[in-house]
C-alpha cells in the first residue's frame, strides 16, 4: 500500500468533462486492450489532466492508444484505474458534466445525482507508452477503411502461423497495398499514398499489421478525412502508428516474412464470367443451405449461364441457375461457399467478374481470381483483387 499511498501524497486530480467526449474517450482508449491481460495494470486507463485538457491513454506492449479531450482542470496530475469498468460507467452515466476527483487511494466519478468510487491503480509501476517517430505518409481515411474491411477477411485465425494473422502493408511511392492470405485465399487492394514527396526506395517499405488491430483503426478513423501513418523502428521493436482528429493507436509489428502471395496472380486470363454480383451471393446462401459444414459447392459455367449445385447429404441437394455472361471455355469449380461470399461481398460494384486460371493438369482447375466489374462489358478498376483456391472437383 506504501506506493499507493505516496503516489497521491500531495498530488491529487481534479476536473469536469462533457460526458459523452469523456465516454467516447474512454471507450477509444480501452477497445484494443485484449479481453484478459497478463498484468493486471495492464487493463488500466491512464489519464493526465493538464492545462485545459486531459490525455487519455492505454498499452499492453502489443498496441496503445491515446487520444486528447478538452476538459476543465482544476488541479492537474495523473491517475489509472481500471478501463474496462470506466468504460462501462462512463457510457451509462446520466446526461450531465462529469467530475472525477481523488481521495487518497480512490477515485470519485459523479454525474449527475449518480456517484461511482473506484480504486486507482499505482501510477508508478505503469510502463511508458511508445513514442512515436517521424510520419511515413497519409493515407485517404474512407478508402484506407474500405480497403481494411476487403482484405482482412481473408487474413488467417490461427495463431500457429503468427505471420499470416496479419495484413502486411507494402509502401511504394504514391501507392499503398494491403494483402492478406490464410492460404486458401488471397486478397489484395491499393490505394493512393502520399508520402510527402520522398521519394522512396525502389524496395516498397512493408509493414506486418495483427489483422484485428487494424480492422479496429479502420473503423475508429473511418471518417476522419486523413491518417497519417508513421512506421518507426526502436530498440529491436517495430511499431506502427497511426493518427488521426487527436487519437493515436500505435501495434507492435509481426516478426517474420509474409508469404510472396503476389506471383500467385495471373498476368492476364482470356476465360471469364461475368455475372450480378447481389445474384450470385444470394444463389449461394440458399444453395449452401443443404451442405454439411466444409464441403463445397459446384459451380459450372457455360454459354447458357451459371448453375450452382449442393450435393448435400442423402437427405437433402439443391442447385440453382442464374445468369452468366461466359468468355472463354465451359467451365466447373467446386468453392467453399463462405470463402467465396467473402470476396463477392468485398466487391463494391453491381456485377462481379470471376477469372479461371489454368494448371498444367487439364482436369483441375486453378485458383478463380474475384474482380470487380462496373457493367456486363465494362471491368472495374478499383483495384481490390481476390484469388480463391477451389477444392479439388469430386470425381
Amino acid at each position: 500500500m506504501g506506493a499507493i499511498q505516496h503516489l497521491h501524497d500531495g498530488r491529487t486530480v481534479k476536473f469536469q468533462v462533457n460526458r459523452d467526449v469523456f465516454s467516447e474517450a474512454v471507450s477509444f482508449a480501452v477497445k484494443l486492450l485484449p479481453q484478459r491481460t497478463t498484468l493486471p495494470i495492464l487493463s488500466g486507463v491512464l489519464i493526465q489532466a493538464e492545462g485545459d485538457g486531459l490525455v487519455l491513454s492505454s498499452f499492453d506492449y502489443e498496441v496503445s492508444s491515446r487520444t486528447e479531450i478538452q476538459a476543465d482542470v482544476d488541479e492537474p496530475g495523473t491517475v489509472l484505474v481500471s478501463g474496462r469498468l470506466l468504460a462501462e460507467i462512463a457510457g451509462r452515466l446520466p446526461n450531465a458534466p462529469v467530475r472525477v476527483s481523488t481521495e487518497e487511494s480512490r477515485i470519485s466519478v459523479t454525474c449527475g445525482s449518480a456517484s461511482f468510487t473506484l480504486l486507482s491503480m499505482p501510477v508508478e509501476e505503469y510502463p511508458s507508452i511508445p513514442e512515436i517517430g517521424e510520419q511515413t505518409g497519409v493515407v485517404p481515411a474512407e478508402e484506407f477503411a474500405s480497403a481494411v474491411a476487403q482484405v482482412a477477411v481473408a487474413a488467417s485465425r490461427d495463431d500457429v502461423t503468427p505471420v499470416i494473422t496479419g495484413v502486411q502493408l507494402e509502401v511504394r511511392e504514391t501507392n499503398l497495398s494491403l494483402v492478406a492470405t490464410d492460404r486458401y485465399r488471397v486478397a489484395i487492394r491499393e490505394i493512393d499514398w502520399d508520402g510527402g514527396g520522398v521519394a522512396g526506395d525502389t524496395e516498397a517499405t512493408t509493414a506486418l499489421v495483427p489483422a484485428r488491430t487494424l480492422q479496429e483503426v479502420g473503423k475508429t478513423f473511418g471518417h476522419s478525412g486523413t491518417i497519417s501513418v508513421a512506421i518507426t523502428s526502436r530498440d529491436d521493436r517495430e511499431l506502427i502508428a497511426f493518427s488521426a482528429d487527436r487519437k493515436t493507436v500505435t501495434s507492435l509489428l509481426i516478426k517474420g516474412n509474409f508469404p510472396p502471395v503476389r506471383r500467385l496472380f495471373p498476368e492476364t486470363v482470356d476465360n471469364y464470367a461475368v455475372m450480378n454480383t447481389a445474384e450470385l451471393i444470394e444463389a449461394t446462401r440458399r444453395v449452401a443451405l443443404v451442405l454439411e459444414r466444409e464441403a463445397a459447392l459446384r459451380y459450372s459455367f457455360t454459354a447458357d449461364g451459371l448453375t450452382l449445385e449442393a450435393i448435400g447429404s442423402e437427405q437433402a441437394q439443391a442447385s440453382e441457375s442464374i445468369d452468366a455472361i461466359l468468355t472463354g471455355d465451359d467451365t466447373v469449380v467446386s468453392l467453399k461457399p463462405q470463402f467465396l461470399l467473402d470476396g463477392l461481398q468485398a466487391v463494391p460494384s453491381e456485377f462481379v467478374r470471376i477469372s479461371f486460371t489454368k494448371t498444367e493438369n487439364p482436369n483441375k482447375p486453378g485458383p478463380v481470381l474475384i474482380t470487380s466489374q462496373t457493367s456486363r462489358e465494362q471491368a472495374g478498376a478499383d483495384s481490390y483483387r481476390y484469388l480463391l483456391q477451389p477444392n479439388l472437383l469430386l470425381r
